[in-house]
């Protein structure tokens, strides 16, 4: 009777410690998981900043020329104005297909690309 309460008492020890290391586990793949995602983020939330900055010098350099070439410059600033206003008018129309569903698909991608990994090996 010891014998077989000594072997339950050790298969109950190594249970817990498998139950211990798996959750270990769900807690590194949920951190790495995160991780990306939050670096994906920043690196977006950088890479749109930059191509904000990038319009905007565009949009003067344009308004400017156009300016120059109609002898107005005021003129040529409402013309540059509704022009970045009807690319805006555009892009809201179509962001589900621009904008949403390609973010949603990358970030699906970053949660679940360990996922498939784990599924061949």
């Amino acid at each position: 009777m010891s014998e077989t309460f000594k072997k339950a008492e050790s298969l109950v020890s190594e249970l817990k410690e498998y139950v211990n290391t798996r959750v270990a586990q769900v807690k590194l793949s949920i951190v790495e998981k995160l991780s990306k995602v939050v670096t994906y983020i920043i690196m977006a939330f950088v890479l749109a900043l930059v191509l904000l900055l990038f319009i905007v010098l565009l949009t003067v350099a344009g308004a400017i020329a156009v300016g120059h070439w109609l002898d107005n410059m005021w003129l040529g600033f409402l013309i540059m104005a509704f022009i970045v206003l009807l690319l805006g008018f555009i892009l809201w129309i179509s962001k589900n297909s621009l904008l949403r569903k390609p973010i949603t698909n990358k970030l699906i991608k970053a949660l679940f690309e360990n996922d498939h990994q784990d599924e061949k090996d």
